[in-house]
């Protein structure tokens, strides 16, 4: 709940997150808080504008669609309180109250907000008077990194849902001013909309690799099935470093898994089908002969108990639209064109959006790993090397989170490989960029681990500006 308050920009309360828990004597769960398709009540069936493109330069070049008609379904708060109600041992007022401290005295801006923040203020994040003023100082000028932000009236909306429960953004008075807003703004998300939505509780996807079972997000995301088929891409023959056959493999693994997402799974009518497909081509290794040719906030725990949460949240790159009187911004997932390849009129209604989330949970005898990453598509190719690193090659949990990553983008006329320095790149038949130092743009994992006996231990990426706690009391 802090991360989601506390990274403007990268991330808010209203959009969609998935929370993967695996409780010691059960079978582990995902709890599917994702964005949904607006437009249940019939009154919702209005032509609603086109929203507005916006081309930004983080990462190479993003265009994404924002303003109201960009809106999806927020389901995020929905799925904390179903974890907090099902998991905690801490009363959802209490949970709140960290992010309600944090909104009310004011946060410093991360480095990766700010850097984030210096593509995206300008076209999105000041369309609304409260947005504008939070992230800008007296003279108009964007805050520094480090600098404290206050978003007006978003401590009092968190001590009112505090107070009376996720159901007050979904039916009372918060509902009402978002649903209100939207539609003004040309949107389709109705009263009706949030009134209906409700997180689902799905049983976790799982595979084995190397003697770990290892627990994500399932179908109708996207994000685990891809986590999982390149997984498969490393079974027969775990690795034991990263010299230049693995690397060309890695990049064999990364360019199949994501040809068929980009030629296959991403148009999909059943996505559940198309990635089932997929995993049986990974396990029987077909996928590597034929398929060869954006903004997020992660949060993992263990505890003593053999008890893992891994909670992965999104507002997509954000709608610029903020409801007044609430300090909430809206995400614009159903503007996030790379991954809602439908587009604006995605449906059918009620339907969850795709989805590169992979919060997940993994175990080995009696030690129990919680992971994710935020990173838009590199999320899924971030965490699968952090994955090998740990599970295959014996890194420890820092090791393995910062080694040098590469990401392969299939979305232009040709494939474009990007890479932080320190690795022995192969050559390759492809368009190829260099990094010259770690970037945000590679993901940012988050770890925690507990070996079943006395030691916890967690790791956060140096790639963005995140903590670690360990509590040995």
């Amino acid at each position: 709940m802090l991360s989601a308050n506390t990274e403007p920009g990268v991330c808010a309360l209203a959009g969609g997150a998935y929370v993967t828990v695996w409780h010691p004597d059960k079978e582990p769960i995902t709890i599917d808080g994702n964005v949904a398709v607006p437009g249940i009540e019939a009154g919702a069936r209005h032509d609603p504008d086109r929203g507005l493109a916006v081309q930004m330069e983080y990462g190479g070049g993003v265009r994404t669609v924002i303003g109201g008609a960009s809106i999806a379904v927020p389901g995020t708060l929905a799925a904390l309180e179903k974890a907090s109600q099902t998991f905690g041992n801490v009363n959802w007022k209490d949970t709140l109250q960290p992010a309600i401290r944090a909104a009310a005295d004011g946060f410093p801006l991360s480095e990766a907000c700010h850097y984030y923040l210096g593509y995206s203020a300008a076209p999105i994040f000041s369309r609304s008077a409260d947005g504008f003023k939070s992230l800008h100082d007296n003279n108009g000028s964007l805050l520094e990194s480090g600098a404290c932000v206050v978003i007006p009236h978003l401590a009092d909306s968190l001590a009112a849902i505090a107070a009376e429960g996720a159901r007050l953004f979904y039916e009372g008075d918060l509902a009402a001013r978002i649903a209100d807003h939207v539609r003004a703004a040309g949107g389709t998300l109705t009263r009706t909309d949030l009134a209906s939505y409700e997180a689902i509780v799905r049983p976790a996807l799982s595979v084995g690799s190397n003697g770990w079972r290892i627990a994500t997000n399932p179908p109708p995301a996207v994000g685990g099935a891809m986590l999982a088929a390149m997984l498969q891409g490393f079974a027969d023959e775990p690795i034991k470093s990263w010299n230049q056959e693995a690397i060309a493999h890695l990049v064999r693994v990364q360019l199949a898994a994501l040809s068929y997402r980009k030629n296959k799974l991403d148009l999909a009518d059943d996505v559940g089908a198309a990635a089932n497909e997929m995993l049986e081509l990974a396990t029987n290794g077909q996928l590597l002969s034929r398929w060869s040719s954006a903004s997020t906030v992660h949060t993992s725990a263990v505890d003593s108990n053999g008890l893992a949460c891994a909670i992965t949240a999104s507002s997509g790159y954000g709608s610029g639209e903020m409801p007044a009187g609430t300090g909430l911004w809206l995400n614009n997932c159903l503007g996030e064109m790379e991954l809602n390849r439908h587009g604006l009129a995605a449906g059918p209604v009620g339907a969850r959006l795709p989805s590169n989330m992979a919060p997940g949970v993994a175990r080995q005898n009696k030690t129990v790993l919680a992971f994710g990453s935020p990173g838009a598509d590199r999320i899924t190719t971030a965490l699968h090397q952090f994955l090998i690193n740990y599970t295959q090659i014996g890194c420890d949990l820092d090791e393995a989170v910062a080694w040098p990553r590469l990401h392969i983008d299939v979305n232009g006329e040709r494939p474009k490989l990007s890479h932080e320095p320190g690795i022995d790149l192969p050559l390759v038949d492809m368009n190829v960029v260099p990094y010259s130092s770690t970037n945000m743009y590679f993901g940012g994992v988050a770890a925690a681990v507990f070996d079943g006996a006395d030691r916890l231990q967690a790791a956060a990426d140096p790639r963005r500006e995140g903590g670690t706690f360990v509590n040995r009391g």
